[in-house]
């Protein structure tokens, strides 16, 4: 089943997106929070909602404030991750989902790390993809000087250009033109803005805070990221508690695992399911 709800959250509407199996009470099921890319909106999960659903899991997919179906924010378009993440905490009070499952890719996989190390609203478990703990690879007096100017015609094709040099070597070509055809649909001035978030955002000194298990994950042919960046997110995590976090890389795979590889749905099972098994496991040593 499928839910589109909107919430007011800090005086604007927010779109959120919420599936799940039919014939069985969502209440009662493990919620999954899903967190987009910069400049990009729910969509980008549609396909793995639906057969994360069907796996027996509560699926929120929210629009971040100025994206898809989202209003902007009353102060204008964001620029902190800090501040997208309060924009998510409101959303799952609306919704009255406490400890859920977070996963997010890029400055999604930012918010998932922000979410996990506010010890105030501890997680289940949360997946962070694509994200190093530290400030992002970009520009950001670079991006600040683009708002100013967001208008210029290229500016789509710049982004289908980007997004298929972003998508992993294994991914046919057919598949790679279609998620860079959805993306160039983005808002310039959200885009940028979130970009200074990715550029901004730092919790190194926050990962031994980190509430649940978690795991982060890199594809090999990502542009935007340092691999051995994102595995010293779970060094950081484990040097408080061991075994709190573990690391994946994906061959053949770019900045967009969610919409890159087929049956990802099948893949993030597997992983709550070891995320399950490590909170169990502190269980017993405890």
């Amino acid at each position: 089943m499928i839910e589109a709800r909107y919430l007011e959250i800090d005086g604007a509407l927010g779109f959120v997106e919420i599936v799940t199996p039919d014939h069985l009470d969502a209440e009662a099921l493990p919620a999954v929070l899903c967190i987009h890319t910069a400049g990009q909106s729910g969509v980008q999960w549609r396909h793995v909602s639906r057969d994360l659903a069907d796996r027996g899991y509560r699926v929120i997919v929210p629009d971040l404030p100025g994206h898809g179906r989202s209003e902007p924010a009353p102060s204008g378009p964001v620029t902190s991750i800090v501040d997208y993440g309060d924009w998510l905490c409101g959303v799952l009070d609306a919704l009255e989902i406490e400890r859920p499952y977070v996963i997010g890719c890029s400055i999604g996989g930012k918010l998932t790390l922000e979410l996990a190390t506010r010890p105030e609203r501890p997680l289940s478990g949360a997946i962070a993809m694509e994200a190093e703990a530290g400030p992002g690879r970009v520009n950001v007096n670079g991006l600040r000087r683009e708002l100013e100017d967001v208008a210029g015609p290229a500016r789509a094709e710049r982004t289908y250009l980007g997004t298929r040099a972003s998508v992993g070597r294994s991914v046919p070509d057919g598949k790679a033109h279609l998620i860079a055809l959805m993306h160039k649909r983005e808002d310039p001035e959200i885009s940028s803005s979130d970009l200074i978030g990715w550029g901004t955002h730092d919790v190194r000194d926050r990962l031994n805070q980190v509430t649940a298990p978690l795991h982060v994950v890199a594809g090999r042919d990502d542009p935007w990221i340092d691999v051995d960046e994102i595995a010293r997110v779970a060094e950081l995590a484990n040097e408080t508690t061991p075994g709190r976090a573990r690391f994946t890389v994906l061959d053949g795979i770019g900045h967009y695992p969610m919409e890159e590889i087929d049956d990802f749905a099948g893949l993030v099972d597997t992983w709550i399911n070891e995320l399950q098994r490590s909170v169990v496991a502190e269980e017993v040593v405890l």
